[in-house]
């Protein structure tokens, strides 16, 4: 079997039952179940959520998006072999920790295969919650530009590039386009600030003013257990972005949980810890891919510059990455993935015929 047939990158094509359109999104498709289908799972394996709670199954991909592209290799690899369960295998680790902790509960409540979350529908928070240990990235950027203000944050002068930060800061920008808040710009991932969202905490929607402050506990405390975690195994958690919801339990109990995904590659910056202390960036995440692609392009502004996106559009879909390339990026993943989680990761040679076997064996969500 090649490489590219181990690669589960068209993950929006199961034969699920499903009375909706399958929502696929850069790296994870949504399957809606019937409502039949719902109420028998929450029975059969008794899920604590409400009898007649809305139900989806969520398979992760092993495509690869970065500065809103997707990208693909030579050979037919439309993906990264191992990132997908990598991803999931990360977030299992971190959301059970969470649970084991008592900080909150997540939109998950099985995990039938790797690839396979069966989530309940929750009520998203507008927010994409963002904490930052070390100044890198666009906020090096700006600063260096002489921006001291970030998020209602006053930053001091006298920083330099990949320094700790001298307090873990929050930094919210808006999750999807938000109309008609004072102040608060109608564009995607616009940055915020904390008097943004008690000025419009039903906007952003927060049910009260006190979840606010929940939500901040929620953020600094998950932030907390990934970084002391990660360093056991030198590692640096350098900042990564949460996002937050709502939803009911059997009893009809609303609570704030931790929703998509936790201190994975993907979502966060993660520094190897002994190149870091010699003075050298390693990524253990995704940004190792983005300064790939910023080196393999003759002109990086087409990946920088969002009014150029026709041609970044053009160039990710007309480029094929060579197999090492994305090779690459799977040993990072997959060695990331292995390092949290003390287990080898399992890679499949056909994910998709194995998540259609149990999901119609042990689900009966197949016909």
């Amino acid at each position: 079997m090649s490489l590219a047939d181990k690669v589960l990158a068209v993950n929006n094509d199961l034969p699920i039952r499903t009375q909706q359109p399958v929502h696929s999104g850069k790296v994870r498709s949504v399957y809606w179940l019937t409502e039949e289908d719902s109420r028998r799972l929450i029975q059969e394996k008794g899920y604590d959520v409400a009898a007649d709670a809305p139900l989806a199954i969520m398979v992760i991909s092993d495509r690869i998006s970065a500065f809103d592209c997707i990208w693909h290799g030579e050979g037919g690899m439309q993906g990264v072999p191992g990132k997908g369960a990598a991803l999931n295998a990360i977030s299992n680790h971190w959301f059970k920790m969470f649970r084991e902790q008592g900080l909150a509960d997540s939109h998950i409540l099985d995990i039938p295969h790797p690839f396979v979350w069966i989530v309940q529908k929750a009520t998203p928070v507008k927010i994409e919650a963002i904490c930052r240990q070390y100044i890198t990235g666009s906020m090096w950027r700006s600063y260096a530009k002489g921006e001291r203000e970030f998020c209602g944050i006053r930053l001091p002068d006298g920083l330099q590039k990949d320094q700790k930060l001298p307090e873990l800061l929050m930094t919210p920008s808006t999750k999807g386009i938000l109309k008609g808040i004072p102040g608060v710009p109608e564009a995607d991932d616009v940055n915020i600030t904390r008097q943004n969202i008690e000025d419009n905490f039903a906007a952003f929607n927060f049910r009260s003013p006190d979840d606010i402050a929940r939500y901040e506990c929620l953020l600094k405390e998950g932030f907390d257990v990934i970084s002391q975690e990660l360093a056991k195994i030198d590692q640096v958690f350098v900042d990564t972005k949460f996002e937050f919801g709502y939803v009911c339990d059997a009893a009809g109990t609303e609570k704030l949980i931790y929703m998509d995904e936790v201190g994975t590659p993907d979502s966060s910056r993660i520094w190897d810890g002994p190149a870091y202390r010699e003075g050298r960036i390693v990524e253990n995440s995704k940004e190792d891919f983005r300064q790939l692609l910023l080196n393999h392009f003759p002109d990086p502004d087409i990946l920088l510059n969002k009014e150029r996106m026709p041609e970044r559009e053009a160039l990710a879909r007309d480029n094929a990455l060579p197999v090492e390339v994305l090779m690459d990026i799977s040993r990072t993943y997959v060695g990331i993935a292995e390092k949290v989680t003390g287990q080898k990761l399992e890679l499949s040679d056909n994910p998709k015929a194995d998540i259609i076997a149990i999901l119609r064996d042990q689900y009966g969500l197949i016909d």
